[in-house]
């Protein structure tokens, strides 16, 4: 039995009308009867009786109207429990840096698990590009990336801030005890580096280029602990988020240079493909990361 005869049914015993009915249905009038003749056979009663020139259900219709708002009821409530559980069950895959993912997104993530528990989060770490051609080919659902500023026709860019980058050293190397370090300070200079295709880096080694500045024994790591490590040792300097040294630097185990250049600028930003469909619990993640403001 089709589901939508139970629907017909309601709207005829609610208008007390086959015409009225079909109108509100946008049926014609002989579908309704068709849907209704095949109710009454396929439970061998009479459903309406005429009244005049009304109709009015019978006992057999009344019981099975009761019946039927019962199942309607239960079938809308099961669309909307399921459209529910679609969007709040589920996981959100997300592109990030390895910065963000440690020191950022960790109090989002919290937040965001305590209102939508039954989601399921998962981070995938890897370089700027690559997370902005992840989100084009749909690998991801968005992205949180650290880079310029962006503005690419397949995708909508959301700035949440800049993050402040800062050139480490060990606590006791020669620049540590400068007042200001300029970008020609750096020649000669074992730098620790992030991996090729970072954008931080990318803008770091064309202000080098710029002033001249020569680069010796260059070691680069796809592990911020491992850059991180290698500097607090001596092997080199490098260019990392404050936000990621912020712990080391207050306890003396890293020193922050004072140096710092208007081409070298990073800003978070969420990336997201236009055409992207938004379920609930993706808008609230970027709804949290916003503060509540998000472009559709």
């Amino acid at each position: 039995m089709d589901i939508r005869y139970l629907q017909t049914f309601r709207e005829v015993a609610k208008w007390q009308s086959f015409t009225r009915a079909a109108e509100m249905l946008g049926y014609a009038q002989s579908s309704v009867t068709t849907q209704i003749q095949n109710l009454e056979q396929e439970f061998g009663v009479v459903l309406f009786e005429r009244w005049g020139r009304k109709i009015r259900l019978t006992h057999s219709g009344e019981a099975l109207l009761a019946y039927s708002e019962q199942m309607l009821a239960l079938l809308d409530e099961a669309r909307a429990q399921l459209s529910e559980q679609a969007q709040l069950a589920g996981t959100l895959s997300i592109g990030t840096v390895e910065s963000l993912a440690a020191f950022y997104l960790p109090p989002i993530l919290r937040r965001f698990r305590q209102e939508q528990p039954r989601m399921r989060v998962m981070l995938h770490p890897g370089i700027c590009h690559d997370l902005r051609q992840g989100v084009k080919e749909g690998t991801y659902d968005f992205a949180v990336v650290l880079d310029g500023l962006q503005c690419q026709p397949e995708l909508t860019c959301i700035n949440l801030g800049e993050e402040s980058l800062v050139v480490i050293a060990a606590p006791d190397h020669p620049l540590a005890r400068r007042e200001r370090v300029e970008a020609a300070d750096f020649s000669g200079e074992n730098w620790i580096f992030t991996e090729a295709g970072c954008s931080y880096r990318s803008m770091l080694e064309a202000v080098l280029r710029d002033c001249g500045a020569t680069i010796e024994n260059a070691l680069e790591f796809g592990s911020l602990e491992a850059i991180k490590q290698c500097v607090a040792y001596g092997l080199g300097i490098a260019l990392v988020p404050r936000i990621a040294v912020e712990e080391e630097a207050r306890k003396g185990t890293l020193a922050i240079l004072p140096f710092s250049h208007p081409d070298i600028r990073v800003y978070r930003q969420i990336v997201y493909h236009k055409k992207k469909w938004m379920p609930q619990a993706l808008r609230r993640f970027v709804e949290l990361l916003t503060g509540g403001q998000m472009e559709v």
